[in-house]
């Protein structure tokens, strides 16, 4: 009995010569592809060469002066997702009829307020810590032998990333050493931070009157509307996700402090906090917090089995976060692919340090809001689709 075909190409008996495909809906399904209609789903490849080469040289342009200019333009970024992620207080103030001015203002305010809160409560017991620190490291370092090659590894790729550690020996015999190569580059915000709030107060004040006079500029209507409805989309969908992925960190906060408060951590709400912003690098931030977390168990409780238990339990946390509570909040709006995810945080990690890893996935979705909405870019923006 002779084989069907491999498409499924239905042969009439009373029409030999005549060969009905499957209709596109089918034959998509059939192949595990999601196929709509080609005015909606159109992603047009480039043809022409010339364009491509040009296109890849102005791109590698462009990653050069922001590699080169990082100390400028690095705090304009950082202001530009903190515009999004207080944009909403904004309005909320406008329809109450407050100047924004003033909301600009109060925003500022609770910026900086939260800095400097969380600074005077986590001085006291982050000194505590850092005094341990060096009685506890050789307890770790013996307990962690067996991460000597892998750690040695790890130098190596921190090496070929840019990140360079003092001295020749392993890092596991200079704790300071490892923390100041890895949050080196968090230096730039820190010098710039009034060029960072000057940027975002503007911003939050003239950013509709830049992008009206942007609009004017435009010569076609159908490119004016393109760019008002890009603007709007970004601005809707960053905002909605920069809010939910804060309150959703601030909830593992809260939740991995009482688990460390319940197992005898010192400290508790240190460590909510670091749970807090680790929780805003996809990936890594979560696997460097586990580690964190069974050192912290092991300082504190020596080496019983408890002392998997802070670990354990922040493991556990993590998981009701990333594979159910996050998904089921952002699925229909915001997806994208997890490979894109880890190569963007790779990439903007040795661009800018512990910045660019934190800003690395709204950067990453801003591109692909783009991306989705320019027609040539099209193909380039469905690749980046979770």
């Amino acid at each position: 009995m002779a084989r069907r075909p491999a498409l499924d190409i239905v042969k009439d008996p009373a029409e030999p010569a005549v060969e009905r495909v499957k209709p596109r809906g089918e034959l998509g399904k059939a192949l595990g592809i999601t196929v709509g209609d080609a005015g909606s789903q159109e992603m047009p490849l480039p043809r022409n060469w010339n364009t491509v080469f040009l296109g890849i040289l102005t791109l590698i342009a462009v990653l050069t002066c922001l590699y080169v200019a990082r100390n400028i333009i690095l705090p304009v970024v950082l202001a530009l997702v903190l515009k999004l992620l207080f944009q909403p207080l904004v309005k909320v103030l406008e329809r109450i009829h407050v100047p924004k001015i003033i909301g600009a203002l109060v925003s500022l305010l609770v910026l900086l307020g939260v800095f400097v809160g969380l600074g005077a409560l986590l001085s006291s017991p982050a000194s505590r810590w850092a005094a341990q620190l060096p009685q506890a490291w050789p307890m770790l370092q013996a307990r962690f032998a067996v991460l000597q090659k892998p750690i040695a590894h790890l130098e190596h790729v921190l090496d070929t990333m840019g990140v360079h550690l003092d001295g020749g020996d392993s890092f596991l015999s200079h704790p300071v050493s490892m923390v100041t190569a890895v949050f080196s580059g968090t230096g730039t915000v820190a010098t710039n931070l009034l060029e960072t709030l000057l940027v975002l107060f503007y911003l939050l004040v003239f950013g509709e009157t830049f992008l009206r006079r942007l609009v004017e500029v435009l010569p076609r209507f159908d490119d004016k509307r393109e760019a008002v409805e890009i603007s709007m989309h970004m601005e809707r969908d960053l905002s909605a996700y920069l809010l939910t992925i804060t309150i959703i960190n601030a909830v593992v906060g809260c939740a991995t402090a009482l688990v460390m408060w319940i197992c005898g951590v010192p400290g508790p709400i240190l460590w909510g906090v670091v749970a807090f912003c680790l929780n805003f690098v996809p990936i890594l931030g979560p696997f460097f917090g586990i580690l964190m977390f069974l050192a912290v168990g092991i300082v504190t409780a020596g080496f019983a089995w408890i002392a998997i238990l802070p670990a354990g339990l922040y493991f556990g946390i993590h998981i009701a976060e990333g594979e159910i509570i996050t998904p089921m909040l952002l699925a229909n709006r915001f997806t994208i692919n997890p490979v894109a995810v880890m190569l963007s945080l790779i990439f903007w990690y040795w661009m800018w340090g512990v910045a660019g890893a934190i800003l690395a996935v709204p950067m990453l979705a801003i591109v692909k809001i783009i991306f989705d909405r320019l027609r040539p870019f099209r193909a380039f923006g469905h690749l980046l689709e979770g």
